[in-house]
């Protein structure tokens, strides 16, 4: 009995810190409708500033308390809310998510940057007061947690029910042009609604601190049990927040007590606030369909398969000149660049055509290389099986939240990326005891792509026909349906479009072109392992892929290429390794709302190009405006003047 008590204290600590951490992510989204992936992010960076106050700089612990508190994190909440996601809640909610997640990157390479790693440590509150109770001790820290938690929750409460601030709160999600009509001031309610949020997320990151340490990892990811809660509570329900904290707390700390250390229930240990997200996710109600959007996101032009072949034959006789003048070493850089490619193009169809966000992708290529190796059959047949199996693993995470759209389709492809991260792919019946997994080489009608440049060839050649195969998509009906279904959904709701299948069959095709490659990846490697595929990676694969351009081939390409780059730069200048994560983080976040991204900006300069050169090469000129509007839709998508993008039809 005295144990017992002993981890409900334990959980109930635990779940009060969540509590104070999934509140503030309640709050920025009842008054601003932008979920904060970053929260825990932005937690772990002001738990790093505490301690800089108090530790490095010598400060009292109540002024450290009181600067963070009461200055930084309501400041950074500020500007926050001033300057990126100002008008966030009103667009799609893919742009929020990777706006946001650009900033979860952007901080722990920020984080990176300013406390380069060395051991820290934190001390608790009151380390040395605490009571008995019984068997158990009760630290001062705990008990100090568990009132701020209670505190949180009455002021919460009495601000949003019982103030003015509250109900203009409420009233500038709901309707802001009329909050405005009545004296109101849309933007400084959003304003000081991510200044508390701030502030809760740094009084739940400098209460964990002690406990998890000061990890830039750690620290950020534990708000996925913050995620779980806020869940519970519809994102709207500061009581059912609390609850599903505490019982999360609760019930982690009886899993940690009582499940068994070995065989399948010590794998079910690290993944419960996962597990009862998805839980969470899969029990909700149906998700409104939202109107009112008529403005589309632009898309970049497609390009006719004549243009397509010709870039492709480019790409195909500059990377048979890399395989005749580079090393080994280099080539198997080459081959990684083109899988990231390959797994970015799965998203172009997903995310660029679909308008849905995987946050879980590259667990999908790591589904199709395991299946490769395991299936032990390097050739076509293998090759397909992998893919079919990858696809098979993407419909079956979409079929339970069929239900659903944007934002809580995302969360559960995050928590099905730390259930495989954590729970399939560290099991020893996956990867072996050794951690690592043998697979050969793939061999078409009997010939063997021994080599490494062989094989990156044969990478290449993949990589193109999976990219004339998306634009031949794109240019057809199915194409057409897709992007009508991600600019507006109710329209085709109306129009008697069956988007819950469709969207299974997209998540498929899509998880099936990520297991595509990564079986291709298994094959160059020759040796593939857990840590090949660890959920967090898709994080910086999504946002590269923003950066270059989500919306076409050419940024799929540029941002494998950009993607197999980055550790090579910061094992080149390891003392800038965390400015990489802030570059490429807060990029995405400036280039968030641009679709097309950088892949854009070089449509636009060929297309100046082509205009300065056409009346020296006598080149055809440009269609006119008038030309294109008069011929429709697929000349509109195949060709876009400088400076404009295509329009596009619904179905």
């Amino acid at each position: 009995m005295g144990s017992l008590f002993a981890f409900t204290v334990i959980g109930l600590f635990t779940g009060a810190a969540y509590a104070i951490a999934a509140s503030g992510l309640v709050l920025t989204y009842t008054t601003t409708r932008v979920f904060n992936i970053a929260h825990g992010a932005f937690g772990m960076i002001l738990a790093f500033t505490f301690w800089d106050f108090s530790v490095r700089q010598g400060l009292p612990v109540w002024l450290s308390m009181v600067l963070v508190l009461l200055v930084v994190a309501p400041a950074i909440g500020w500007f926050i809310s001033r300057f990126v996601t100002k008008g966030l809640g009103e667009g799609p909610v893919s742009v929020a998510l990777v706006v946001t997640v650009g900033l979860l990157v952007g901080l722990i390479g920020a984080a990176q940057y300013i406390w380069p790693p060395e051991p820290r440590t934190l001390e608790p509150f009151l380390p040395e007061q605490g009571w008995a109770v019984g068997d158990t001790f009760v630290t001062g820290h705990q008990v100090i947690t568990i009132l701020l938690s209670g505190v949180v929750a009455v002021f919460l409460f009495v601000l949003l029910n019982r103030t003015r601030i509250g109900t203009a709160m409420r009233a500038a999600v709901d309707n802001p042009e009329l909050l405005k009509l009545f004296g109101g001031k849309p933007e400084t309610v959003a304003a000081l609604s991510w200044a508390i949020g701030m502030s809760l997320a740094a009084l739940a990151g400098i209460l964990l601190a002690p406990v998890v340490g000061l990890d830039y990892y750690q620290l950020t990811l534990l708000v996925i049990n913050a995620y779980a809660a806020a869940m519970l509570g519809r994102l709207k329900s500061l009581p059912l927040t609390f609850a599903g904290a505490m019982g999360l707390g609760i019930l982690e700390s009886y899993a940690v007590a009582y499940l068994p250390t070995e065989g399948f229930w010590a794998g079910i240990r690290p993944v419960i606030p996962a597990i009862f997200l998805f839980v969470v996710l899969v029990a909700m109600p149906q998700a409104q369909l939202r109107i009112g959007q008529v403005k589309g996101i632009v898309s970049a032009p497609v390009p006719k398969l004549p243009q397509s072949g010709a870039w492709a034959l480019v790409l195909f006789l500059f990377v048979g000149v890399l395989t005749m003048v580079m090393p080994d070493s280099k080539l198997l850089l080459v081959g990684t660049a083109a899988t990231y490619a390959m797994v970015m193009l799965s998203l172009v169809l997903l995310t660029g055509y679909g308008g849905h966000v995987s946050l879980a992708q590259f667990t999908f290529a790591g589904v199709g290389a395991l299946a490769y190796a395991k299936l032990d059959e390097p050739n076509i047949t293998g090759l397909v099986l992998s893919g079919l199996i990858a696809a098979l693993v993407g419909g079956l995470v979409a079929l339970p939240v069929l239900r659903l759209t944007g934002l809580y389709l995302a969360l559960a492809t995050l928590a099905f990326g730390v259930l495989m991260d954590k729970m399939a792919f560290q099991d020893a019946r996956a990867f072996g005891y050794n951690g690592t997994l043998e697979a050969g080489r793939l061999s078409i009608f009997g010939f063997t792509f021994s080599s490494i440049g062989g094989h990156v060839m044969l990478m290449i050649v993949a990589l193109v026909l999976m990219a004339i195969a998306l634009l031949t998509l794109r240019r057809g009906t199915l194409g057409r349906v897709l992007i009508a279904m991600r600019d507006s959904p109710s329209a085709c709701s109306t129009l008697g479009l069956d988007m819950r299948w469709f969207r299974v069959g997209l998540f498929a095709m899509s998880a099936g072109m990520a297991g595509i490659a990564g079986a291709l990846f298994a094959g160059l490697r020759g040796t593939i392992g857990a840590t090949d595929f660890q959920f967090f990676n898709s994080l910086p694969l999504l946002l590269l892929l923003v950066v270059f351009g989500m919306t076409s081939v050419t940024g799929a390409t540029l941002g494998g290429v950009g993607l197999m780059l980055l550790p090579v730069l910061q094992s080149e200048q390891p003392g800038l390794a965390g400015l990489f994560f802030v570059v490429l983080g807060f990029g995405a976040v400036l280039l968030g709302r641009d679709p097309n991204g950088l892949a854009n900006h070089l449509f636009k300069l060929g297309h100046r190009l082509k205009a300065m050169a056409a009346p020296h090469l006598k080149l055809p000129a440009l269609a006119s405006r008038d030309e294109l509007l008069a011929a429709g839709p697929d000349a509109r998508d195949s060709e876009a003047l400088p400076g404009e993008e295509p329009a596009h039809a619904t179905p």
